[in-house]
């Protein structure tokens, strides 16, 4: 539903306030199914939206523009839609009238108006980068500033601050290659971060000896497929953790205390997952956004080979769409692309999930990213067989 919604153009952001507006409102599933359609049926409206600048080489080209306002009116637009002027100073800005299903997506397009406006900047000569936006930007109607900063599209590396390597730059190797051309995806414009993004996938997890052809394997593609073998192998545990430390009973029972009394997540991981497959997901205590995720866990520890191979198939979809959608833009040069949007909301965060284990796997093991994609794609075909192979266990060194 919330997919659905993001496609029509709504922005994350407004949605998470209309999410959070219902948690609040503690509505009935016939209830969010109606207010979703209620937003699906609601048409792009008009807004004004503020961008000022601190800093305006070549003033005279912004003056020149209709939509252009002076410091002076700037503030005093500021204060006719209800906005504090109080330590403001500005060299001027723009004003323009963006159609947006909600206030926060327009004020997303002006950042990519002022995206576009900072990268031409950089090609002036003695003032590259000269064109310095305010923090903020203002939306005619909706009573907050909104940052420029954009949210973080959710990649995320934690091994390099859980095996403390975030300042130890002195040596260089392709993994630092790797988050060198991935640290765009995070916030950067579409088109860059998603070339940059499928960069590092392809420098860590493609071979000279990889088959070549029109096959289904073939080419690049395959390393798509590596990656979602990492990630697929990878989620159990995460999952599995995260319900360990979400279990809070009224009263410590055995599970709490159990897990309390561990001192690595693969052992409070394996804890669930034997709870989960005696007694269900009513074995944890959880509130209930955690519902979904026990209910998760639980089919899994039961078919595991079913479930991971399912679960593969659907991050090998992400990953390979990202892989199209680059040679979209950096071989057919087409940078508006209207599945841009949509396949790098799905393989930002499974794209960080396979980085960061292979960041681990290399700092603890100084195993190849090729090696961990190989132990992947075997320990999907073992899960729960013969060798007794567990779904906690799935990226471990073999013994």
């Amino acid at each position: 539903m919330a997919a659905h919604l993001l496609d029509l153009g709504y922005s994350g952001l407004h949605l998470r306030e209309w999410a959070r507006g219902l948690k609040t409102g503690r509505v009935t599933a016939t209830d969010i199914a109606e207010s979703a359609a209620e937003l699906a049926r609601a048409r792009p409206q008009t807004f004004d939206v503020l961008v000022a600048l601190d800093k305006v080489p070549h003033r005279e080209l912004a003056e020149a523009l209709p939509n252009w306002l002076d410091k002076g009116k700037v503030g005093a637009w500021l204060r006719e839609h209800g906005h504090s002027t109080a330590g403001f100073r500005t060299g001027g800005g723009f004003v323009y009238q963006l159609e947006a299903l909600d206030p926060l997506g327009a004020a997303d397009q002006a950042r990519q108006l002022l995206d576009r406006m900072t990268a031409r900047s950089e090609f002036l000569r003695g003032r590259r980068g000269g064109v310095l936006p305010l923090p903020f930007i203002w939306v005619a109607g909706y009573d907050t500033p909104v940052p420029l900063e954009p949210p973080a599209r959710s990649v995320d590396v934690l091994s390099l601050v859980y095996e403390g390597h975030l300042y130890k730059v002195d040596s260089r190797g392709r993994i630092d290659d790797a988050l060198e051309l991935a640290a765009v995806i995070n916030r950067g414009a579409l088109a860059p971060a998603v070339a940059g993004g499928w960069a590092a996938v392809e420098s860590l997890l493609v071979h000279p000896d990889d088959p070549r052809g029109d096959g289904e394997r073939s080419g690049k593609a395959v390393a798509a497929d590596r990656m979602a073998a990492i990630i697929a192998c990878s989620w159990p545990r995460a999952e599995l953790t995260t319900l360990a430390h979400r279990h809070q009973p009224a009263r410590p029972d055995v599970l709490s205390e159990a897990v309390a009394a561990c001192t690595a997540n693969r052992e409070r991981a394996r804890l669930v997952a034997d709870a989960l497959r005696a007694g269900g997901p009513e074995a944890l205590a959880l509130k209930y956004t955690d519902t979904a995720a026990a209910q998760r866990m639980a089919a899994l520890v039961q078919i595991p080979g079913k479930q991971l191979a399912e679960v593969n198939h659907a991050f090998r979809i992400a990953m390979r769409r990202l892989y199209r959608t680059r040679n979209i833009i950096l071989h057919g040069g087409a940078t508006q692309g209207v599945a841009l949007n949509a396949s790098l909301r799905t393989a930002a965060p499974l794209l960080g999930a396979g980085l960061d284990r292979i960041v681990h796997a290399s700092y603890t093991e100084r195993l190849d990213p090729l090696e961990l994609a190989a132990r992947a794609e075997v320990a999907l075909q073992l899960v729960d067989g013969e060798t007794g192979l567990s779904t906690v266990d799935l990226l471990e060194p073999p013994h």
